[in-house]
């Protein structure tokens, strides 16, 4: 299942060009002080010109930037990496002025590679962090001394040097690997939840379709009343025989058709589909997979250790949509059979759902229910096998949209050789606070 209208990772633009030029005006901001107070606070020797130029540079730049394309403006990713390459730059050089990896400000270098890994795209992160990998590497060999007291000797040993270009590579790799995984799942994670919202409009859009053609029935069943009333009364007064008479009857004819298909609109909110009507859950189970039972494949349904009469549901569009898409995802895996299992008591109610076919893959039944995952073969037989399909947005939708309703579910395979099953389990409570 593929979400419609959600942004490709070619045009995605996550950034505001405000974001990126408030970021420098701090770090401007940061260096301008840390530069004049080692200069005239403590009254260390500063290339003061130098710095102050670099940093009048990054003014230079927010402002041409903000005044050509606004703040609201979101850059791609390519103009929003080249703009942290730039902070990566500029720094580098300030640091070269002051010290280089002596400079304890050195490790400010990892900052422009976590907002990259935390909003860009990953090839964009590695190239910034090979970068600032780069400069650290650079800096640890081409740099003015450390601004200190000229009366006191200040000399770094060279395995102390070292040790700070190590910890800085492996900040760099730490902080892109482990940031930009985590912005990743984040992002996979608001992207479906904004999938599953689009689905589920959709289907409360379909649902409000029954209401209003309902009311539109009843309004338009008045004047039609009396249309075939007034054709009834012309149909007297007509001469036997005549065109007129022929056409007064076929009005009668085509509003009698009318006022039938009326009625059934009229009955569409109340019937069985009504979203709104509450089911047993043995009817519930059928209703859901009537739509799959053509498909060439056996639909058997079973109650066990069933105590008393079926629970009632609250037909909700979110457990119609996921149970569906469940029943829906075991008759295209199954071979031959899928088996639905309901049982309840006073404290749970479950539903099971098994099909004959190769079962989930080993590997993902811990992640089954994360967005994205379709790396299940459609059919292991047929001749798209090699295809990945089957187990991507449908799966974490319908656990999303069930475990609103109160349910848990749970995945497994049967045996070695497959049936998968899936259970949900809900607590009594759960169905009957929503059935209130």
């Amino acid at each position: 299942m593929q979400a419609d209208g959600l942004p490709l990772p070619s045009t995605w633009r996550p950034l505001r060009l405000e974001t990126l030029v408030l970021l420098r005006w701090l770090a401007i901001g940061g260096q301008t002080i840390g530069v004049l107070f080692v200069a005239f606070g403590l009254g260390f020797p500063v290339p003061l010109p130098a710095c102050l130029a670099l940093i009048a540079l990054s003014v230079g730049v927010n402002i041409v930037l903000v005044g050509r394309f606004g703040s609201a403006y979101r850059p791609t990713s390519v103009f929003a990496a080249s703009q942290i390459a730039y902070d990566l730059l500029q720094l580098g050089c300030l640091l070269a002025l002051t010290g280089g990896l002596q400079n304890p400000f050195a490790i400010l270098l990892l900052a422009p590679v976590s907002v990259s890994a935390t909003t860009l795209p990953q090839q964009a992160t590695v190239v910034l962090g090979v970068l600032a990998a780069l400069i650290a590497t650079l800096l640890s060999v081409f740099h003015l001394p450390l601004p200190w007291d000229p009366s006191e000797a200040l000399v770094f040993n060279r395995i102390y040097v070292i040790g700070i270009w190590v910890s800085l590579i492996c900040g760099v790799v730490f902080i892109a690997a482990y940031t930009m995984r985590v912005a990743h799942e984040a992002r996979q994670i608001g992207d479906a939840l904004a999938a599953t919202e689009l689905a589920l409009s959709r289907r409360e859009q379909l649902s409000a379709l029954d209401g209003l053609a309902a009311a539109a029935a009843h309004e338009l069943g008045t004047p039609l009343s009396t249309i075939a009333l007034a054709a009834k009364e012309m149909r007297g007064e007509a001469p036997a025989g005549s065109e007129l008479a022929e056409d007064i009857e076929l009005i009668i004819e085509q509003a009698a058709r009318c006022r039938a298909i009326l009625a059934k609109l009229r009955n569409l909110g109340s019937d069985e589909a009504d979203p709104f009507a509450e089911v047993p859950l043995t009817d519930l189970l059928a209703e859901v997979a009537r739509p799959h039972e053509g498909r060439g494949k056996v639909i058997a349904f079973a109650s066990e250790k069933a105590a008393g009469p079926p629970p009632v549901f609250h037909r909700s569009v979110g457990l119609l949509y996921g149970l569906g898409n469940l029943i829906e995802n075991a008759t295209d895996f199954a071979r031959q059979t899928v088996r639905i299992e309901s049982s309840w008591d006073r404290s749970a109610i479950s539903v099971t759902i098994t099909d004959d076919g190769p079962g989930f893959a080993p590997e993902l039944i811990a992640r089954l229910g994360e967005p994205y995952l379709t790396s299940r073969p459609r059919d292991p037989q047929a001749r798209d096998a090699h295809l990945p399909g089957g187990l991507g947005l449908g799966i974490f939708i319908a656990k999303t949209l069930l475990e609103r309703t109160g349910g848990r579910l749970a995945f497994q395979n049967l045996d070695p050789a497959g049936h998968a099953q899936v259970r949900i389990v809900w607590p009594r409570s759960a169905i009957e606070s929503n059935g209130r």
